[in-house]
């Protein structure tokens, strides 16, 4: 399989294939893919419904809008926080060790919740949810890299990639069939089969799995370091749309959390040189994130790819659920039956864009999907309040099909150019880089909707014919406005009513569109960097 490098690469482009794996009965790698994505389904499956769960758990619960807000930040704090530790512990200690505590762990904590009866205790437990997904996540991709050899690992992750688009995809119609039909905690207590059922075929399918390199001192300066940068810029960002972008608490938190990044940086690259009289190092002990990798120009591209592609993926589709629920009326589960061209494109692009990718390189993949993305996000430039459906498959399609290819090309930039004794460090510098861009994609887009809302509002409602005493009055419920909820009120003449309603969907429109054009401009940078960026091997022959 040809990985994609750019110009000659410092790094071997693949190990031997996986000789550090234990080969006996276990370790297929068929049958390792299978075990790995029963743990994937459910870390995905999650991820998507609770945001369906939300309303129910805060009515049941009595939670605040902050509170609610704390179900998703607790989990994707302690995730993003402790990824690349959970890489960097399966490969010392063992990949399908620590991936099996992760599954444990995460379906322990998803009963938990269920079982807590306080807010508190479900924000509790969902941090607890997040670190065990942390160790679970990397170790997928790290068990992969061992147990394939270098020409079938593409395929492997193009499906690896399928099942996490589709789990993720599921979320919005099994969570909203779950909070409909039996109760919030239902939505928590799904993960206890799936984690079961993972683990016991794990238990007899998994080869242990870890680097076989000379032992050094654990890096837990490095640890507490990562961890804290990266608590800090993700803290930054989910707070940022409240906040407020240029707000000195926000810009105190992201600054801080990059200069501790950088200094954690710093730590690395001298930890990974050798001390004065060593020609090993192994005094200095081993870094969590060797600096090293970043020799390959085509991992370090493909981390800042998957972050743009989870911008964009999770924050049009936070928008596109607002736009169908709150201004088209749709109930969770009818919105999530329309997105099913989303989900089926993908199912369809990750093993395609990987076998495209083992074929022509990530050269090829990458700038596609980022092109087929930039053509989705300019294609809802032309949605209105009362677009017809056959105006919304058309991008949901070319979203999936880019999300997929973009997928399946850059797990391969990253874990197929990193050594098999580092691969479960790529896996978690993947997710990190994936997580980031999630939130980055949510919270950024959510501004720009918000800014434009509030910018366009009050002439949006005069102009549906909205008096323009009443219209200026309603500019202060922009915030409503900018999730899609129209303020109309109890009292109001019908004919008011629906001026409020079509001027309110008329300004969260221009905000929908202000954040499309900013999605399809990123990916078209995105397309640049790659197609500029990323060179095939020149070492590795095609396959044919």
């Amino acid at each position: 399989m040809s990985s994609s490098v750019m110009g000659s690469s410092p790094m071997p482009t693949h190990a031997p294939p996986a000789p550090e794996a234990d080969r006996g009965r276990r370790g297929h790698p068929w049958l390792t893919l299978i075990a790995v994505a029963f743990g994937l389904f459910m870390v995905g499956l999650d991820g998507s419904v609770v945001s369906i769960a939300n309303p129910e758990i805060g009515r049941d619960l009595n939670a605040s809008t902050a509170d609610l807000q704390w179900v998703t930040n607790s989990y994707l704090l302690a995730l993003a926080a402790t990824l690349i530790l959970g890489g960097k512990l399966g490969d010392r200690f063992g990949r399908r060790t620590y991936y099996l505590i992760g599954v444990a762990g995460f379906a322990l904590a998803s009963v938990a919740i269920g079982l807590s009866g306080s807010i508190e205790g479900v924000i509790a437990f969902r941090a607890v949810q997040g670190f065990f997904g942390a160790m679970l996540m990397p170790n997928t991709l790290g068990l992969l890299r061992a147990a394939f050899p270098p020409k079938k690992f593409g395929m492997a992750v193009g499906i690896w990639a399928m099942v996490s688009s589709v789990s993720t995809a599921l979320g919005p119609i099994v969570g909203g069939l779950l909070v409909e039909h039996v109760n919030w905690e239902s939505v928590f207590y799904i993960n206890a089969p799936i984690g079961v059922v993972a683990l016991v075929f794990s238990a007899f399918v998994l080869p242990q799995s870890k680097s076989t390199a000379a032992r050094h001192r654990f890096d837990i300066p490095g640890v507490v370091l990562l961890a804290l940068g990266l608590l800090l810029v993700v803290f930054g960002v989910v707070k940022g749309e409240s906040w407020g972008w240029s707000a000195g608490s926000t810009l105190g938190v992201l600054v801080s959390g990059i200069v501790v990044l950088l200094g954690f940086a710093w730590y690395e690259t001298r930890l990974g040189r050798p001390s004065p009289g060593s020609r090993t190092g192994a005094d200095r002990g081993q870094p969590i994130l060797p600096m090293r990798l970043f020799r390959s120009p085509a991992l370090s591209i493909g981390t800042v790819i998957t972050a743009v592609n989870f911008f964009v993926l999770l924050g049009v589709i936070f928008f596109v659920m607002l736009y169908l629920q709150n201004v088209r009326g749709f109930t969770p589960v009818e919105a999530g039956v329309r997105t099913l061209p989303l989900s089926l494109a993908s199912v369809v692009a990750s093993p395609l864009g990987a076998k495209l990718t083992e074929r022509f390189g990530a050269r090829l993949t990458m700038p596609l999907g980022m092109v087929l993305q930039a053509g989705a996000s300019f294609g809802i430039l032309g949605w209105g309040v009362h677009s017809s459906y056959a105006a919304m498959w058309p991008p949901f399609i070319a979203l999936g099909l880019g999300v997929g290819m973009v997928m399946a090309a850059s797990s391969d930039a990253i874990v197929g150019n990193a050594p098999v004794s580092d691969a479960g460090v790529a896996g978690g510098l993947q997710a990190t880089a994936l997580q980031i861009g999630g939130a980055l994609g949510t919270s950024v887009l959510m501004s720009l909707i918000s800014g434009r809302v509030g910018a366009t509002l009050t002439n949006e409602l005069t102009s549906a014919g909205v008096p323009a005493p009443m219209a200026a009055h309603l500019h202060e419920a922009k915030d409503a406005v900018a999730m899609g909820v129209s303020p109309v009120g109890g009292g109001m003449p019908e004919q008011l009513k629906s001026a409020v309603a079509e001027g309110s969907g008329h300004a969260f429109i221009n905000g929908v569109h202000t954040a499309a054009l900013v999605t399809g401009v990123l990916c078209v940078i995105g397309a640049v960097l790659a197609a500029a960026g990323v060179r095939r091997n020149p070492q590795a022959p095609a396959e044919h």
